[in-house]
């Protein structure tokens, strides 16, 4: 159940003394205050993604569901749109959704058409415009593998390994390729090339064995800078076909890393403590370990070996005047000598023992230095979860060890950050803790009937209920085909792990799931271990005691808000001006009076994405000397390099199962692919002469993209970043990717109707506009290239009125820069299509259902008995099919639960 807490003074039993303050000290009472002040003033938001399954490949649909929670879990009263946007490998942003939220909850899709998706692990992150003025570390993150069964003609599977540092470092790539029926690719051409955008480091050829592999092995002897570094692959399949593949070289380039994590933050002389090791290998997921923790004098005082996902735990007594290192060997078989923290002979520690289901045992321990220094003194014990301090205690330093227990009852389900302060505010040492009460919503789901055939109705009824009663709650239900859809449990992230574990900490946890499928006294302990080791900073006591709040940028959205100034055409600001906004598509318009400083804004509105805006000022007296001048919205970054160790390495081999479905489903959709040509219809020549920018470039492109390819884009920037065949997008600019794979980085020239723009423009670019895209590798004359120090040309010509059409003198005025007008295409919400489920209720539909995401609706509401009930069909699938049901009631309490059924 969740509540607000009341927080609760106690004076431990080891004092009840006064609270007595120093000349320095600040008031318990006082640091309370100034949290909940904080608490109010920065309220939390969080937000998690409930996807219908954990991979895709191209062409198909991402369908998931927002839940956008507040401190306490319950759907968010504050922010009313949520933002989801998916990056490439490359960190570049392919799509970006703008999404209104209703009851802290919202539901979209992705198309992953083939105009903008490849095979890649792509980056989903969520946030609400509140929670991007905060540290982004807390945004909702999940990497999502898509793999490509389209032009399946090769799959590969690629290991790592290194040898050698510095200037003789060697990397080693092992790639096995095999034919879509698992045969291996034999005596095959294979040329590569690493790809960096700082130096032409190595590139190769070689045949494949008759096992299909071949090894590519280069020395970075440059000492190059690898990072973001890729090795571009193409094997010749024969009959004129190649293949490529992309192998980054994220797996091999991280460090094993082994760090030590004594419970309270430093290892004290004299002090017992828990130490946690936590030792990740160079993808950044744990690594099996054991070895031996050992003092100066080469005395073994503990055997350490990993528990869970790299992580251990040893008990040891740190004397003052020695040091410690430990001696680790790897599962795979290195070994690495790692030196332990350095004893500190001054300081004061909190531990807690969590093993109770009931209380939380809290010890303070000081070093006897510590303690001969700081007798009597007083220090404070505060413990908060997401912002809220549920528990608060004054005690004195009376005895160098002691203890004091804690009901569980007074905190929610989640971390607890636990901080021993001093009398000044000033924080000593800290401890998290994960409360478990099991207090999760008991959910149900029951089929009519114990199994069914394929293409056959299935009725599901839903049941949800707190530990009282039945309850009113939102949830999203996915049927899933095992068979065709591999899952690991434990490896999911789920309304559970997100809102309850990974929300509230920074940095990666690995199978975040596994804490809370099957909790069991094993599973405790390895989460109280996770404890010992994560980060947790969403604020600091010390700029809270010094009033310090984080700066605030941007307040919740109501809604869509456009915002601009008003000027005079000498750039002075106009008061009181009348400024008027229409969408023509929907016939709405709106008015705004600019304020002194020239600013309007229009608030609270609703378009869809790529409307047309506009935003006059011309029914003022002299609009003609007026300017309106629009703000855009800024977005957070996205961050360059950053690890991601839950990627997929081999896409190929790992979504096998699922890709080979999805080849076969495709085909049945397409039944006509072998016969269709792509690309040999003759398009009209295009004529450059009316533009003097583009003189004598040639009128045939090597590439030409009709209008048609643009069908389903909303924004003409993405679109062409990841769609140009033969051209690589980075950082702002268009490369030929030949040249740009061999070091040369001249960007390419952008034209739009002739007028030379930067790749920016593009967003003003509506898709629908546009006739077709040329795209010249090479300028055989040079004059455009030289005049524009470009390498190769991209035109974007946009749709012309048909011949012989007189235009009128209104609609060339308007063809014309208007004074004192904006038009423009802002974002706005993106439309979200309605699941496809198929009913066979009539005579059975030519054609096979190969479909592997059988059910899916984000919209599922029980009503006052805790019950709804759902109606679909069944593919052709045979076998087990997964139903997962996710969400949360008025009162925060979240819920999960998996059901299966056969199909035969």
């Amino acid at each position: 159940m969740i509540y607000r807490y009341v927080v609760t003074l106690i004076f431990l039993a080891a004092s009840f003394l006064p609270a007595m303050a120093q000349k320095d000290s600040i008031s318990l009472n006082s640091v309370i205050e100034k949290t909940g002040k904080l608490s109010s003033a920065r309220p939390v938001e969080k937000v998690y993604l409930h996807f219908d399954k954990p991979y895709y490949a191209v062409d198909d649909t991402i369908w998931f569901k927002a839940y956008v929670t507040d401190n306490y879990r319950q759907p968010t009263p504050l922010s009313k749109i949520v933002y989801v946007e998916i990056m490439n490998s490359r960190d570049s942003l392919v799509d970006n959704l703008k999404l209104p939220i209703a009851n802290g909850m919202a539901y979209g899709n992705i198309a992953l058409n083939e105009l903008k998706y490849r095979q890649d692990n792509y980056h989903i992150r969520a946030y609400t415009r509140w929670m991007s003025n905060f540290d982004a570390g807390y945004f909702f993150t999940k990497s999502i593998p898509v793999g490509n069964a389209i032009d399946r003609e090769t799959s590969s599977h690629v290991t790592y390994s290194k040898t050698g540092s510095g200037k003789n470092e060697r990397i080693s790539l092992r790639v096995v390729y095999k034919d879509p029926d698992g045969n291996p690719q034999a005596n095959k051409r294979v040329t590569w090339e690493v790809v960096s955008t700082l130096d032409d480091i190595a590139k190769g050829k070689g045949n494949t064995d008759a096992n299909g592999a071949m090894t590519i092995s280069f020395v970075n002897s440059k000492g190059t800078d690898l990072t973001g570094a890729s090795i571009v692959a193409f094997i010749d399949l024969g009959n004129k076909k190649t293949a490529g593949r992309t192998f980054s070289l994220k797996p091999v380039l991280g460090k094993t890393d082994v760090q030590f994590f004594p419970e309270g933050g430093e290892l004290l002389a004299g002090v017992r403590s828990k130490v946690a090791v936590k030792a990740v290998g160079a993808t950044g997921t744990g690594m099996g370990f054991t070895g031996t923790v050992t003092d100066n004098a080469g005395t073994v005082l503990a055997n350490i070996s990993s528990q869970h996902a790299g992580m251990g735990l040893f008990v040891l007594t740190p004397e003052a005047d020695k040091t410690y290192k430990a001696d680790i060997t790897f599962a795979n078989g290195t070994k690495e000598t790692v030196d332990l923290p350095k004893v500190q002979a001054n300081g004061l520690s909190i531990g807690v023992n969590n093993t109770d289901a009931d209380n939380l045992s809290i010890k303070l321990s000081a070093s006897p230095a510590f303690f001969q220094a700081n007798k009597g003194k007083f220090f404070y014990i505060i413990a908060q979860s997401v912002n809220t301090i549920c528990f608060a205690a004054q005690t004195a330093l009376k005895e160098q060890v002691y203890s004091a227990t804690i009901p569980k009852n007074k905190f929610p389900t989640g971390v607890v950050q636990f901080t021993l302060m001093s009398s000044s505010g000033v924080p000593i040492s800290e401890r998290l803790v994960f409360v478990q009460h099991n207090d999760q919503l008991t959910m149900g789901l029951n089929s009519d009937k114990p199994s069914y055939g394929v293409r056959q109705k299935v009725k599901l009824t839903v049941t949800a209920k707190n530990k009282t009663a039945p309850v009113e709650g939102h949830f999203s239900v996915s049927v899933i085909d095992e068979s065709k859809v591999l899952v690991d449990e434990d490896n999911e992230t789920t309304i559970l792990s997100s809102l309850l574990l990974t929300s509230d900490l920074k940095g990666y946890v690995e199978k975040p799931n596994y804490y809370f499928s099957k909790i069991n006294d094993k599973t405790e302990a390895d989460l109280d271990l996770l404890m010992l080791t994560q980060g947790y900073r969403r604020f600091s006591y010390a700029d809270v005691v010094a009033n310090r709040y984080p700066q605030v940028a941007f307040l919740p959205e109501q809604g869509i808000e456009l915002t601009g100034t008003l000027r005079s055409l000498n750039g002075m600001p106009l008061k009181g001006g009348n400024v008027r906004l229409l969408i023509p598509d929907k016939y709405f318009s709106a008015s705004a009076v600019s304020d002194p400083e020239g600013r309007f804004k229009f608030s609270n509105l609703v378009f869809p994405d790529s409307a047309k805006v506009v935003i006059s000022a011309k029914n003022n007296y002299n609009a003609k000397n007026m300017m309106v001048m629009m703000e855009g919205q800024t977005y957070p970054a996205i961050p360059k390099n950053q690890p991601y160790p839950d990627e997929v390495v081999n896409i190929d081999s790992t979504l096998n199962t699922y890709l080979k479905n999805s080849k076969k489903q495709f085909n049945s959709m397409h039944v006509l692919k072998e016969v269709i040509v792509r690309g040999e219809k003759q398009a009209p020549k295009i004529d450059h002469s009316a533009y003097p920018s583009l003189t004598g470039l040639s009128n045939m492109p090597d590439h030409l993209m009709t209008s048609d390819r643009f069908k389903g884009c909303s924004n003409m920037f993405l679109c062409l970043q990841s769609s140009i065949p033969g051209v690589t997008y980075d950082n702002n600019y268009f490369y030929v990717t030949r040249d740009y794979n061999a070091g040369k980085k001249v960007p390419m020239q952008l034209f739009v109707t002739g007028m030379p723009v930067d790749a920016n423009y593009l967003n003003s670019v509506l898709p629908t506009d546009v006739e077709s895209v040329e795209v010249f590798l090479r300028d055989d004359l040079g004059l455009v290239s030289s005049q524009y120090q470009a390498n190769g040309i991209i035109v974007i010509n946009s749709k012309k009125k048909p011949t012989g059409t007189k235009i009128s003198l209104a609609e060339l005025q308007d063809l014309l820069p208007q004074p004192g007008v904006v038009n423009m295409t802002p974002k706005g919400y993106n439309f979200t299509r309605e699941f496809y489920s198929p009913k066979y209720d009539v005579p059975k539909p030519v054609g096979l259902d190969l479909r592997s995401t059988i059910y899916w609706n984000p919209r599922v509401v029980t009503d006052k008995t805790g019950t709804t009930s759902l109606e679909f069909y069944n593919a052709d699938g045979k076998g087990s099919y997964r139903a997962v049901i996710e969400g949360l009631d008025k009162d925060g309490n979240l819920g999960r639960f998996i059901y299966r059924y056969k199909v035969q």
